[in-house]
């Protein structure tokens, strides 16, 4: 049975067929003009052993989170 996440920028995933998920790491934002947007946070995840099936999420924290919960909570029976 497929478990389809959606990722802050559109895309979906099926939840089980990650194999790993890396670790949540920080950096600054910023905006084309320079401003500060605040801390950003992203985090490998991969669908298999090969580089061509990893994904970086990107995003704020609750986004971020958020997405984590979904993948590693159990799905609704």
């Amino acid at each position: 049975m497929q478990r389809w996440i959606k990722l802050p920028d559109g895309r979906f995933v099926d939840a089980n067929r990650i194999m790993y998920i890396g670790k949540v790491e920080t950096y600054p934002r910023i905006d084309e003009d320079g401003n500060d947007l605040g801390q950003g946070y992203n985090v490998n995840i991969g669908t298999d052993i090969s580089r061509d099936n990893q994904l970086t999420l990107m995003g704020g924290k609750d986004e971020v989170l958020s997405v984590l919960k979904q993948i590693l909570g159990t799905p609704a029976a």
